[in-house]
């Protein structure tokens, strides 16, 4: 009986982690747009100061979960798998995202984004034979449905813009990338630690972004304004480093299908801050799909306690 509610306390633990680690994630598009129209600058140079101000705080937790006595040696193997999920995870899906988020809205970007845990999914049902339960299709075609309706309902809306059908394309490529990333830290997080595996793969999308940064702008021509830095600032510690590790911590606990259904919530979140922070519309096919994500949230949440670990 112990054991049995212990194991409902980790799945309802792992719900609301994954929840919170979703809504702070969804404040990315927020602060971002912002510092386009505030300050001018570029995503590659936004992405650079978001992954230097971040930098400390996961060097210190790869040293510290580095050193723990019950930290389990890693293979080359192993490493070479922690890269590249940090390249896929958060080099290539955040510069896809930033350059998307300089044509689509707030809103659109996270409806487009949204396509990824479909992906993660799919990846784990075809790929790892990895069986979905009824929950998951169930809470799957509310949050989807919903999602659908609020995308129509945003581009009925939307002025298009020379660069709108490329940066939906960007975005498209980002929902892509970090479906590999989710699914591939599904796998590998169990061996890791959720704590010290997060630092290891964002220190890897670090150097990525850093050479990038070198390669393609003079280090001379960056132009650290304080408007900027405190916007790059609330995109590290607000938008990335917290709720990195909440993402990882329910990855561990329940699962990435169901850490996939969860994060729907996101756009829920985006289009309701874009409404209060960006002056972004919400129409009633909005709404009505808010609902519907809502009520696949919800279904997860209180069927989480069926919900066999061994199936993730």
């Amino acid at each position: 009986m112990i054991q049995i509610k212990n194991h409902q306390q980790q799945l309802y633990n792992g719900f609301l982690i994954s929840l919170a680690g979703a809504i702070l994630f969804s404040t990315k598009a927020i602060f971002v747009k912002l510092a386009f129209k505030e300050t001018g600058v570029d995503a590659i140079t936004l992405l650079t100061l978001r992954m230097l101000f971040a930098l400390p705080f996961y060097l210190l937790a790869a040293w510290l979960s580095g050193n723990n006595d019950n930290a389990k040696s890693l293979s080359k193997s192993y490493w070479c798998w922690i890269i590249v999920m940090g390249i896929f995870g958060y080099y290539l899906s955040s510069l896809f995202d930033f350059i998307g988020l300089q044509y689509v809205s707030a809103g659109l970007e996270r409806l487009i984004l949204f396509l990824y845990p479909t992906f993660a999914v799919l990846i784990n049902t075809f790929l790892f034979k990895s069986a979905l339960s009824k929950t998951q299709i169930i809470a799957l075609t509310l949050t989807y449905i919903g999602i659908g309706l609020a995308y129509f309902s945003e581009i009925k809306t939307l002025e298009q813009t020379p660069g709108f059908i490329f940066g939906s394309l960007m975005i498209f490529l980002c929902a892509i990338t970090y479906s590999i990333y989710l699914v591939g830290t599904g796998k590998l997080v169990q061996k890791t630690g959720a704590t010290r595996y997060t630092a290891y793969v964002m220190l890897a999308a670090t150097v990525g972004v850093f050479i990038h940064y070198l390669i393609t702008h003079p280090i001379t021509n960056l132009q650290l304004t304080p408007q900027l830095t405190w916007y790059s600032i609330a995109l590290a510690i607000i938008a990335t480093v917290i709720p990195s590790f909440l993402m990882s911590n329910g990855m561990k606990k329940i699962g990435s299908n169901n850490v996939s259904i969860i994060t729907s919530i996101g756009p829920v979140s985006t289009i309701i801050q874009a409404y209060i922070f960006l002056g972004e519309k919400i129409t009633p096919l909005q709404i009505a799909g808010t609902i519907l994500v809502m009520s696949g949230v919800i279904l997860i949440g209180w069927k989480s306690r069926t919900i066999d670990l061994g199936n993730n």
